[in-house]
């Protein structure tokens, strides 16, 4: 199916390309500003600082600096006062011209064909059309042409930064073993952070002798149940009284610190698997500990999903909005049981995993697209899907199963080396972005009349 590799953009690019959007008010969640486009005025526009010869000028400070207020809004961070913001931004541009202009300069070039695909990775991401998409774009006055530059330059960046930077880092097997060794003998026994999973069996204000009995019975009698039904999230659903028995009652892996008390001091206890019944103000909880790990440590255990899925691709001949149809027609037929899912993904899905009606076997986090990944996540198990879109396509899916799987101890030293090398590349990017900035030629100019 579509794993990460089949992208000729690196994968961390993505999420690059994507922020360059997403910024600008193409997710539903954040809401679109005309403060953002053509109205941010340019008659006062003056330059701040020449890089190399090349300006920098207020508006583009202006706005990079309402492109990052949105993400902190969305984010809900309070942003830092207007001086030490505009100090930031302007410094950020600033290393950004140096960087393309060495990337430009060392060879590295995004041709069209580049710009295109990120492009469509963009909108597929949003899920939404291209042009969709650039009529939203123009709603906030970017014209097509500034956000294609826009994405041009986050591929120059990052090119030039794997080249300069990632490809140049490597973690030996010895500083793999000193960072275990170093872990397992400086930390406590008490996890950093934790994942949790919970069913609230809820109790009443000024619950009676007879209530509160009750609820502990069956609270006691759900745990036993737990420890035989491999499907927690399953159980939750059903029996919950929690605001999120809904999302299978799961907290997700997050720190200690972030979990009530009482819900840490019993997790303390528990190994991964563990179950245990605690009573808080709403009432008794069936707590499971699903993983957990120390500070810098890779969790023990991941889990994994099997799912199915049904995939059109779109061509000339396919329009996005015809294979959305397409699915919803499927879909329905296999409500109404007049086929099913494996039937139908045999049928028309254009994945090579059609052969195996759909079935696209154990996955761990991270083995596909993140928009993919997204969906199955969030998917309770045997429902179908809405169809929905990836950069691949038009998708259908359902989940089959979901489990822990232990992680094996080369698993564990392949996570430590991951943990090193994205370490060893931060600080390397640091250094090497110093280095260049020193060899840059900067002015900074006042503000007319200033």
């Amino acid at each position: 199916m579509m794993k990460l590799s089949c992208k000729p953009l690196l994968v961390g690019s993505l999420l690059a390309l994507f922020a360059v959007c997403h910024a600008q008010g193409l997710r539903s969640g954040l809401p679109t500003s005309p403060t953002q486009g053509a109205t941010a005025s340019r008659s006062a526009d003056y330059v701040v600082a020449l890089v190399n010869s090349d300006p920098i000028t207020a508006f583009e400070v202006q706005q990079e600096t309402l492109r990052i207020s949105a993400q902190l809004a969305q984010r809900q961070q309070t942003p830092p006062g207007p001086r030490e913001m505009f100090d930031r931004v302007l410094e950020r541009l600033i290393n950004e011209k140096i960087q393309l202009q060495w990337a430009r300069r060392v060879g590295i070039r995004a041709d069209d064909a580049a710009v295109d695909d990120a492009e469509l990775t963009v909108a597929r991401q949003n899920q939404i059309s291209l042009p969709e998409m650039h009529k939203r774009l123009a709603a906030d006055g970017i014209d097509r042409a500034t956000f294609r530059g826009q994405l041009r330059d986050q591929i120059l960046l990052m090119r030039l930064r794997e080249r300069e930077v990632l490809q140049k880092v490597r973690v030996s097997d010895l500083e793999v073993e000193q960072y275990l060794r170093e872990r397992q003998q400086s930390q406590a026994a008490e996890a950093a952070e934790l994942d949790l999973a919970h069913i609230l069996v809820a109790l009443p204000d000024e619950a009676s002798t007879a209530q509160i009995a009750a609820a502990q019975a069956k609270a006691q009698a759900l745990l036993e149940l737990a420890r035989v039904e491999p499907d927690f999230a399953k159980l939750a659903r059903e029996n919950s009284n929690a605001p999120d028995a809904a999302e299978g009652g799961q907290f997700g892996m997050r720190p200690a610190d972030r979990y009530p008390p009482l819900f840490v001091e019993a997790a303390q206890k528990l190994a991964i698997g563990d179950l245990v019944v605690v009573r808080s103000g709403a009432g008794f909880h069936v707590l499971k500990m699903q993983n957990k790990r120390m500070a810098g440590m890779p969790p023990s255990v991941i889990r994994q999903t099997r799912a199915s899925h049904i995939l059109l691709r779109l061509s000339p001949q396919l329009a996005e909005a015809a294979a959305l149809e397409r699915l919803t027609a499927i879909r329905q037929r296999i409500a109404a049981a007049q086929t099913t899912f494996e039937a139908a993904a045999r049928e028309v899905s254009q994945d090579p995993s059609a052969a195996q009606g759909g079935d696209l076997g154990w996955a761990g986090p991270g083995l596909f697209v993140p928009e993919f990944e997204e969906v199955m996540n969030n998917l309770p198990i045997g429902q179908i899907s809405e169809p929905f879109v990836s950069r691949f396509g038009v998708h259908l899916m359902v989940v089959n199963e979901r489990r822990s799987q232990p992680l094996t101890d080369r698993q564990v030293r392949e996570s430590v080396r991951g943990i090193l090398r994205e370490k060893k590349q931060e600080e390397a990017y640091a250094v090497w972005a110093e280095e260049l900035r020193s060899r840059a030629f900067v002015e900074m100019r006042p503000a007319p009349g200033g």
